[in-house]
């Protein structure tokens, strides 16, 4: 038998577009200009950030993308986020962003290369471009609305093609691929403005709130069959209501799943008897991202094991928050954090060698039971200036403006069995965010209980009607 030959491609499942139809989409569209006053939020502090990164490469053209759209499946593609460089320059946050370029020439001026809105009257790419096409993924700016929405000079896209005419200065360093470039986006990025911290404290604010819903919802969530990932689905709606979403996956870990460090897979059931690690994020629209993780007992009370350990992290916590001050090394309160949570697993018996020797740097006993570092720099990412040099950042100094996390934990596995029985299955974290200020630093986190009985309270409240 042989098959009858067939176009492998089916295309569209839309219907082809008649040549009357096409006649008819080219006329009696009304125009719809933006308001005159619209600018992206925070517009006055761009230019000056574009100039300090220029300054570190005079002479040199600096290309920095917004990026592409990724397929999910098929032709559906993940919504669309611009990397936080261009976003850190432009104030552009929009899903109305992929394939956009902004570019800082040589003589200083910068330009956004963007795709232009398409005419109504002709071609039809604003309802035929399934990708792009305003009725498909809704209306961008024309060029003179970007330009007076950015304050840049604004250019088609298709134009940036030019720059590698032989004939002009060489194409430059794309971020994209030049490490020194984005080595030095992510310097420039370590130490927050004033506005950026207010960016990053309504972060906090909504993440604070979305943990409230979390709680409330808990009765709800401990009758479904999945409810980590009902959790997941109470804080995904707080954070998508009040800011651009989630900054990152949300880790809904009931019982032994806490102690996966990344545990995103948020399917299991919750039992009243065991323990509930969130750690959660709101992204506001600037997308700046707060970072918290609270542990809280789903029955509404530590039970007496559980209470001793996430005490150990509390005051371990305590102790890393201590040590935050300007010139302080940046390692300093990862180094206390540790220290009380080797001391404390020393007490316990669980280490056979005095707290001293598991934290001497060829030895790290401890770090068994407590893996990952105790915090990290936040901002635009949520493992914020990640390609900025150790000497500037890990193995640099804490400087007035930096935000990072506070985050020591225990995560006590399920099958090890140098552990006693009872602590097996038990993960802790306590992570809160904080500002390093002239003379130390300001929990941002602070409106959300810390303490064990802190934490009972407030659930308390907020399950019974007080909240």
């Amino acid at each position: 038998m042989t098959l009858e030959r067939t176009p492998l491609h089916t295309g569209s499942h839309d219907l082809p577009v008649s040549s009357a139809l096409a006649d008819f989409m080219t006329g009696g569209w009304a125009a719809t200009p933006p308001p005159d006053d619209v600018r992206v939020p925070g517009f006055a502090r761009f230019a000056g950030r574009r100039a300090r990164l220029a300054a570190r490469f005079p002479g040199e053209r600096l290309l920095v993308p917004a990026g592409e759209l990724r397929v999910r499946s098929h032709d559906c593609d993940h919504r669309f986020r611009p990397h936080s460089a261009y976003a850190w320059l432009t104030g552009l946050t929009g899903e109305d962003q992929p394939g956009h370029v902004l570019v800082l020439e040589p003589d200083g001026e910068a330009v956004l290369y963007l795709r232009p809105r398409p005419p109504r009257d002709t071609g039809g790419a604003f309802y035929r471009d399934r990708k792009y096409g305003e009725f498909w993924v809704g209306r961008r700016p024309d060029l003179a609305e970007a330009g007076r929405r950015t304050g840049l000079r604004c250019a088609p896209l298709d134009d940036l093609e030019g720059l590698d005419d032989p004939d002009r200065h060489r194409p430059g360093r794309n971020a994209a691929h030049d490490a020194e470039l984005a080595t030095a986006l992510s310097e420039l990025r370590l130490a927050k403005d004033p506005w950026e911290v207010a960016q990053l404290q309504t972060a906090v604010d909504h993440t604070v709130t979305g943990f409230e819903d979390v709680v409330r919802a808990l009765p709800a969530a401990l009758r479904h069959p999945r409810g980590e990932r009902w959790i997941e689905g109470v804080f995904q709606l707080r954070a998508r209501a009040e800011g651009n979403g989630t900054g990152y996956e949300t880790i809904a870990a009931a019982g032994a799943h806490a102690c996966v460090l990344h545990w995103i897979r948020n399917d299991g059931p919750l039992d009243p008897r065991q323990l509930l690690l969130l750690d959660a994020g709101v992204e506001t629209d600037a997308l700046y991202t707060a970072d918290l993780t609270r542990t809280l007992p789903l029955s509404g009370r530590f039970s007496p094991v559980q209470r001793r350990v996430y005490e150990l992290v509390l005051a371990a916590q305590d102790a890393g928050i201590a040590a935050l001050k300007p010139g302080a090394s940046f390692r300093d309160f990862h180094r206390a954090c540790s220290a009380v949570l080797a001391e404390g697993l020393a007490d316990w018996g669980v280490l056979r060698v005095p707290a001293a020797r598991a934290l001497a740097a060829d030895s790290g006993l401890y770090r068994r039971y407590t893996l990952c570092s105790s915090g990290h720099m936040l901002g635009l990412d949520v493992h914020d200036c990640g390609r900025a040099r150790a000497a500037q950042y890990l193995d640099g100094v804490l400087t007035e403006g930096q935000v990072l996390t506070v985050e020591p934990g225990l995560y006590l596995q399920p099958d090890d069995e140098t552990l006693p029985a009872e602590l097996r299955g038990i993960g802790v974290r306590i992570e809160d965010d904080l500002v390093i200020t002239a003379d130390g630093a300001r929990l941002m986190s602070g409106t959300l209980p810390r303490t064990a009985d802190g934490v009972e309270e407030w659930m308390d409240g907020l399950l019974h009607g007080s909240g």
